[in-house]
């Protein structure tokens, strides 16, 4: 017998929208990572893109638990000495939910050329709308 391993040429890929509204921020992410991945296949393989495309709408109303909106903070730099800048979660959330939600999908990708891959799978939208209508995606249910 011989192992099945998937290739570019024999990837089946379907579209998926996810509904954010209600959803803890840290399940959708992790669940929708493994979709982007491929590992809900049987056609799985690590060092081949298997995974599907992903629409996630509503993404202004996702949560977070406990105090989380005002106790974790999204870090980046400048690249300049000195130039660490800190912003909250409510105001990242309240500005750009649609980057909150991609940041902390993307962080559970892999790194690297095929993460990179992966990710540009990946379309989030803060409000109910979304502009992939005409690859008619199918609606799916995540465990919140």
């Amino acid at each position: 017998m011989k192992t099945f391993m998937a290739n570019a040429q024999n990837v089946e890929r379907k579209w998926y929208v996810v509904d954010a509204a209600g959803m803890t921020l840290g399940r959708l992410a992790s669940q929708v990572a493994a979709i982007l991945r491929g590992k809900n296949k049987p056609t799985f393989t690590p060092h081949c893109d298997t995974g599907d495309y992903v629409i996630i709408v509503n993404a202004s109303k996702v949560e977070l638990t406990g105090k989380k909106l005002d106790q974790k903070n999204y870090y980046h730099h400048s690249g300049y000495p000195g130039g660490l800048k800190s912003t909250s979660y409510r105001k990242l959330m309240a500005e750009k939910p649609e980057f909150a939600v991609k940041h902390a999908i993307v962080g559970m990708l892999p790194k690297g050329p095929l993460g990179r891959q992966m990710a540009r799978k990946l379309h989030v939208y803060a409000g109910p709308e979304h502009e992939q209508a005409a690859q008619q995606p199918e609606v799916l249910e995540l465990i919140k």
